[in-house]
């Protein structure tokens, strides 16, 4: 991987981890028409990089994770599922779903279904006044929902917010739900891929990691102020 190839795949990274479009499926289809090879330093960077745009939205929501101590335990109880979940399944799924084939055609099929829900599902009211007043049964449901992006092409994002919708949010709430959730289970798998896959990183590749992680950081800034307001 060169500096180029680093940048191009951090952007990608930055716009897409918060839209209801596969980060990871995009950042795959991205190497290969790159030709990257998906050895272990690629895998790791397209997830490493993620902590870029993890902590834009920490920043971005900083007063909301002060203010309000109550979306702590929502937020655990919506992530649980999730890091079951990627704990027993992580080398299945780093081992035979990382490919262009289950991208594809997970991202038609995410895309069909997100057509569908938003001519036919979302409502503009909401039985919560805010997210963090959503219940921990609904917040459970949501965490359940958000299992199925573990799949590579399929969007957290879209899971989330088409589980935050079918859990009573309209469709803002649901958005800020998913940034909320992406902070400790984005946190968590990049913590946990790094654990499980410890490389010797040379100096060229710790750059390129460092570099990877601010234009992730920048991007998904911008993307999430653009997101907020279309929604």
């Amino acid at each position: 991987m060169n500096l180029f190839q680093a940048i191009i795949i951090a952007i990608i990274e930055g716009l897409t981890e918060f839209l209801p479009i596969s980060s990871t499926g995009h950042m795959i289809l991205a190497s290969t028409a790159m030709k990257l090879a998906e050895n272990e330093f690629v895998k790791t960077f397209e997830i490493v990089i993620q902590l870029g745009a993890i902590l834009a939205i920490a920043l971005m929501y900083i007063k909301r994770f002060l203010q309000s101590f109550e979306i702590y335990f929502k937020l655990f109880v919506a992530f649980v599922p999730t890091a079951i979940v990627g704990f027993l399944a992580y080398d299945f799924i780093k081992l035979y779903l990382f490919n262009a084939v289950v991208v594809s055609i997970s991202l038609i099929v995410g895309g069909i279904i997100l057509i569908i829900i938003d001519k036919k599902v979302v409502s503009k009211e909401s039985k919560f006044e805010s997210p963090e007043k959503v219940s921990y049964k609904n917040a459970f449901y949501i965490g359940l929902i958000q299992c199925v992006s573990m799949i590579p092409g399929t969007s957290r994002a879209a899971a989330t917010i088409v589980g935050g919708v079918f859990n009573g949010f309209n469709k803002k709430q649901a958005t800020e739900f998913s940034f909320l959730l992406a902070v400790p289970t984005m946190f968590a798998a990049t913590g946990y891929d790094m654990l499980k896959t410890p490389i010797n990183f040379t100096s060229h590749e710790l750059m390129l990691l460092a570099v990877g992680i601010v234009v992730a950081f920048i991007s998904a800034w911008i993307a999430v102020k653009i997101f907020l307001k279309i929604v």
